[in-house]
């Protein structure tokens, strides 16, 4: 599990500030990594040109994509979240491939930060917080409706309204996890089976052969279906976000 330790860099393990360790960490590092990379990946691909290049069509792509997401999920009023949606999406996307890069055989560890709830669960109360803000500015009491269906008698709503409104706290916890999980998860089988090619091979050349290189072959099979896993999982927190916006913007 040492690929998921948090560990301060630069020597800054004993920072404080107000009695709050502040120390740069390696999950620090590549969150910043990970915006700079994305404002080059945005930067380069905004240049306008009359004929779009390669770049510029990839950027207005993921534009788009988010833009259609959110006109079909929240209608014409999910214009305005496009910004924040797309940058949760490509934030997310980008830190979840960086993570996957095969830094290691140059001595480089990548580091996804998005395998720890800490991050994903910061992320998940942002989005949270949105709705909350936008449901009670947009319709103030009126928002505590969306606990209780239309229609719905008294005795019914007496409990049904606990149960809905469990269930909506509960969002943030729910919409973090699942990152987590999906990435925390990945990474571990992964180094799992690592661990059967290296010993393996280390018991001998007939335990590399049965065990090592299937275990390889898996290994490949599984960082192709990391990188769609992190795709997916960039889709499935922008669209639950989406989806819960909706909610806010549109009481039913």
């Amino acid at each position: 599990m040492h690929q998921f330790t948090i560990e301060p860099l630069f020597g800054s393990g004993n920072l404080d500030l107000a009695g709050y360790n502040i120390a740069f960490t390696n999950s620090a590092l590549w969150m910043a990594i990970t915006a700079v990379a994305l404002w080059v990946f945005m930067i380069g691909g905004m240049k306008r040109e009359l004929v779009p290049g390669r770049w510029q069509m990839m950027v207005e792509s993921f534009t788009g994509f988010v833009d259609d997401m959110l006109e079909a999920n929240v209608g014409k009023n999910g214009r305005k979240y496009v910004p924040y949606i797309f940058s949760l999406f490509m934030f997310i996307l980008f830190a979840n491939l960086l993570g996957l890069l095969p830094l290691g055989v140059i001595g480089l560890h990548p580091f996804t930060f998005t395998s720890h709830f800490t991050i994903t669960g910061v992320l998940a109360i942002i989005s949270f917080g949105i709705v909350l803000i936008v449901g009670f500015w947009k319709h103030g009491l009126h928002f505590f409706s969306l606990f209780i269906p239309s229609g719905t008698p008294l005795p019914m709503a007496i409990i049904i309204f606990p149960i809905e409104l469990v269930s909506f706290l509960f969002r943030p916890f729910s919409l973090g996890l699942r990152l987590f999980v999906a990435m925390m998860a990945g990474h571990v089988l992964l180094e799992v089976l690592s661990s059967f090619v290296i010993d393996g091979w280390n018991a001998g050349a007939g335990y590399g052969v049965l065990v090592g290189i299937p275990a390889f072959l898996l290994m490949i099979a599984i960082c192709a279906l990391e990188i769609l896993v992190a795709a997916i999982q960039a889709y499935v927190f922008a669209l639950l976000s989406s989806l819960y916006i909706n909610d806010a913007e549109n009481l039913h």
